[in-house]
């Protein structure tokens, strides 16, 4: 959250998008776009063994929640003359996030009416504007501090608002009229709900009473299919990503250029993004999935279908403190933005061709020619428990040495400093600042890099990069260590994403040191007050929390990502 959010925002997050919390998210309306649901803080057993939970819980973990606390009642331009909440009264209005809640989106329903034109604007009939965002919050044991906040949101709104009683499918409810745009509330039974449309107000309040008709989200395709990932989370999520286009704006009256560029997009074939959080013992999963039609021509093009046994697995070993490798298809990318901008006739389409013709003239090949030298595989490791910069080597999976080396040459040509083969294995030391070309400009900020035969290594210092080779040239170097077997072997054997991080190996007050060094000496260099302002106030709160409370607490962060015949699937655990 932005540490100079104000209040009153945060409160309407946090109190107001809230949607038929309580109820089934299913028995939304079927048009639904889109929803975000929180069933509420867990307690008892759950709570407290669960490893994240328990961190927040933690007394050392308080200066965390007071910067927290802190960032949401600070906006020292919209409220510095009002007045702010005492930490007491935050930690308060903090518990309404105990309860449910959710937030969503409904499209507009039928053809949209036209504004009159205007004499002196004939010809200009518009579309009004729709906001379909609704929300309910359950106030069960609530309901007094629900009805404090709400009234010192209002009383610190920059205008004072017009207040309208009103009736919608039979309950009473408040019409909140602004410059900025008129909202409806009401408080019924156990929910609180509010709107921005009253017909989207209405339709959720006859959900609510029991007075809708028609069919719910449950019937239709799209959350079926998303279904096997929205079950039993503490938080869950679901959008129907082909109707992106009505959110942005209402799809039917943009411009040519517009509906073409999102045809080009082919979103039709990505179906939905669903996915939750939920809680198993001490662990935390974080679950989803990208699901649509996978065939060649759309957006899964960009996803890797993966590999079993990656090159950098060769890299690591058993003192690896943090691992991420990903495949992605350059290709795809490449034919994917091809087609988005390739529009006939638009300047889009020119600058397109342009860029494309200036950098294959650069580099001395085609784009697909040069995208097919990688393999796709990219990512980096880190070995040092500090997290030293030093320490960490970054890889990209080449499948043509010889001519990815000679692509190589070509695009740093005169900052290479220096090349040499060591058996298969080819060093070159680069400038990343100044170029041999540049007659009396000198060199600095070298980077190093190591081609073999199937990777491409690069770190900041040699020594680093000379171990990694040797690792991977090892004996035994394709075996994973046993700490790695078990956290992949939980996922499907074909990948194409997969991550680590041993937390109990993090020497924390040294990372604490190296963040807080880090953080003064942004505040140094920052050019206004605000910003080095902002920056000592996160080397202060770095200083005041006690390390030792993380590895008390948290011991890994493992993830994975595939792609099958239904889609692109993720799963990260927090334990």
């Amino acid at each position: 959250m932005h540490p100079r959010f104000p209040l009153s925002r945060f409160l309407l997050l946090g109190t107001l998008f809230g949607l038929l919390a309580g109820t089934a998210s299913a028995q939304l309306p079927a048009r639904t776009i889109f929803y975000f649901l929180w069933r509420g803080t867990p307690a008892g057993d759950a709570r407290k063994s669960n490893s994240l939970l328990s961190l927040w819980d933690d007394p050392d973990f308080a200066p965390v929640r007071a910067s927290l606390a802190n960032a949401w009642m600070s906006d020292a331009k919209n409220e510095k003359e009002k007045a702010g909440l005492s930490p007491e009264e935050m930690a308060s209005y903090a518990t309404l996030l105990d309860n449910p809640f959710t937030i969503g989106y409904l499209p507009r329903e039928g053809a949209p009416p036209k504004v009159a034109a205007t004499k002196a604007n004939a010809s200009n009939a518009t579309t009004p504007p729709w906001n379909g965002m609704f929300l309910v919050y359950d106030r069960s044991g609530k309901e007094d501090l629900l009805s404090k906040a709400v009234v010192r949101m209002r009383a610190n709104s920059n205008e004072i608002p017009t207040l309208t009683e009103i009736t919608f499918a039979g309950v009473k409810a408040l019409k909140v009229e602004r410059k900025s745009g008129t909202n409806y509330w009401a408080e019924t039974g156990k929910y609180a709900v509010s709107a921005s449309e009253p017909a989207v107000f209405e339709e959720i309040l006859k959900r609510l009473t029991g007075k809708a008709t028609g069919a719910a989200l449950a019937d239709s395709d799209a959350y079926r299919e998303a279904k096997p990932v929205l079950s039993g989370g503490l938080v869950e999520f679901f959008l129907r990503v082909p109707q992106i286009k009505n959110i942005a704006g209402d799809a039917e009256s943009a411009s040519p250029q517009m509906k073409m560029l999102w045809n080009n997009f082919h979103l039709d074939a990505v179906h939905v993004f669903a996915g939750l959080i939920a809680l198993d013992g001490a662990r935390t999963r974080l679950q989803g999935a990208v699901l649509g039609d996978i065939s060649e021509g759309n957006l899964f093009d960009i996803w890797s279908t993966g590999q079993t046994q990656p090159s950098s697995l060769s890299l690591l070993t058993p003192d690896v403190i943090y691992y991420h490798e990903s495949q992605i298809s350059l290709l795809g990318i490449y034919n994917t933005l091809k087609r988005l901008l390739a529009q006939p006739g638009s300047s889009t389409a020119g600058l397109a061709s342009t860029v494309e013709s200036s950098v294959q003239t650069r580099i001395g090949m085609s784009l697909p020619d040069a995208f097919a030298l990688t393999s796709g595989e990219f990512g980096s490791l880190q070995t040092s428990p500090s997290l030293d910069a030093d320490k960490r080597v970054f890889f990209l999976g080449i499948s043509n040495k010889p001519d990815a080396l000679k692509l190589l040459r070509t695009i740093f040509s005169d900052q290479i400093t220096s090349e040499r083969n060591e058996g298969n294995v080819t060093y070159l030391k680069i400038s990343l600042k100044g170029s041999q070309g540049a007659k009396g400009v000198a060199q600095w900020n070298f980077y190093h890099l190591a081609m073999t035969p199937n990777l491409l290594l690069g770190a900041s210092k040699n020594e680093t990069l000379h171990a990694s080779v040797a690792q991977a040239g090892a004996p035994g170097a394709s075996t994973l260590p046993k700490n790695l077997q078990t956290a992949r072997s939980q996922f499907p054997e074909k990948l194409n994403g997969f991550s680590y991080f041993d937390l109990q190996k993090l020497d924390w007050p040294a990372v604490q040191q190296q963040w807080a060094s880090q953080a003064a000496n942004t505040a140094a260099a920052a050019k206004t007050p605000e910003a080095t302002q902002k920056a000592r106030q996160w080397n202060d709160w770095l200083l005041s929390v006690n390390p030792a409370v993380f590895p008390r607490h948290l011991h890994s962060m493992t993830g994975a990502s595939w792609k099958d015949s239904s889609g692109v699937h993720f799963d990260e655990w927090v334990d």
